[in-house]
């Protein structure tokens, strides 16, 4: 079987199928135009999220076997069209759980301490620990959206605090030692803190709206580390604004391009992200949660495993 990989990634990758008996093909610069035009030739593709894997494109890659994405999520790929073309779609998640857990209590931390802040103030000279007086976790209650993967990370994360985890999830029975699942509303109800762990889909869309935030009972920190789209910017402002969000950490933004590896699909500066970077209850990363070194080294294996329990 040849296998064309889109977007670079660890070594291993390739040195690994090579060993299976796959043939390994590079093209890291042509335009989509350009790949379309071969993909005829290929019974696998490999990608990050360099582009978007369309009708147009699966419709021309009449010898695809399967898609491999290295990452968790599969939103740049039509799916549904796929699936009907006979493409396997395989995915990583457990390559980067781990990663996507600890960023995710990095930042949660980060916001209760006031470090950035801190930090910048010190480096300023300015030695002010009054105003950077933080916040504890032990005895708040802790809400994850989507119990999957990355939300049974950052739960396994929380077990060394005394911290209540609560889970709401739209599949049934997903909780386990970590977390215990309740309704949306439970959650809305109980929670201290958010943290947003969903996939991309209709349902999870602008989800973090006026209506939803306002629906919390009590002033809550906000968690994304998961797909910017879940939340819309401008009504997280507002929220900052009146003090019924207290803080919030973002790895993801609605702005980002479908690729993730650019923050603004056009020049302008959205007036709700300049309120954001200037906020000092705001921590921001440029969708790195799941981005590490050992990360990039599971993804790969990750990937390798499921085309070889397929197709060897």
């Amino acid at each position: 079987m040849k296998i064309l990989h889109l977007d670079t990634n660890h070594s291993l990758l390739i040195n690994k199928l090579k060993n299976l008996g796959f043939e390994n093909y590079e093209d890291y610069t042509s335009s989509k135009s350009e790949i379309e035009a071969k993909i005829h030739l290929y019974d696998g593709v490999v990608i990050r999220s360099r582009f978007t894997i369309d009708k147009q494109f699966l419709d021309k890659a009449t010898n695809l076997k399967f898609i491999g994405r290295v990452g968790a999520g599969l939103e740049n790929i039509d799916c549904d069209y796929a699936e009907k073309k006979g493409v396997h779609l395989i995915s990583a998640p457990e390559g980067n759980r781990n990663a996507v857990g600890e960023h995710t209590l990095g930042m949660l931390l980060s916001l209760f301490n006031k470090l950035n802040k801190a930090d910048k103030e010190v480096r300023e000279g300015k030695w002010l620990r009054e105003e950077n007086r933080g916040v504890e976790l032990d005895g708040k209650t802790v809400g994850i959206i989507g119990y999957g993967n990355m939300g049974k990370a950052f739960a396994k994360k929380l077990r060394g605090f005394d911290v209540e985890v609560i889970c709401y999830d739209i599949k049934l029975g997903v909780d386990d030692e970590n977390a215990q699942q309740v309704s949306l509303e439970e959650l809305q109800k109980r929670a201290d803190v958010l943290s947003l762990h969903t996939p991309q889909t209709k349902l999870t869309m602008n989800m973090v709206n006026s209506g939803f935030i306002n629906g919390f009972e009590k002033p809550f920190w906000l968690l994304n580390t998961a797909r910017g789209k879940s939340v819309v910017t401008k009504d997280l402002v507002v929220g900052l604004q009146s003090g019924k969000v207290l803080g919030a950490g973002l790895d993801v933004l609605e702005y980002e391009k479908k690729s993730f590896e650019n923050l603004f699909t056009n020049q302008e500066m959205p007036e709700a992200f300049k309120y954001l970077i200037k906020a000092e209850n705001v921590l921001l990363s440029p969708h790195v949660a799941g981005w590490t070194i050992e990360s990039k080294e599971k993804l790969a294996q990750t990937i390798v495993d499921k085309i070889k329990e397929k197709f060897c």
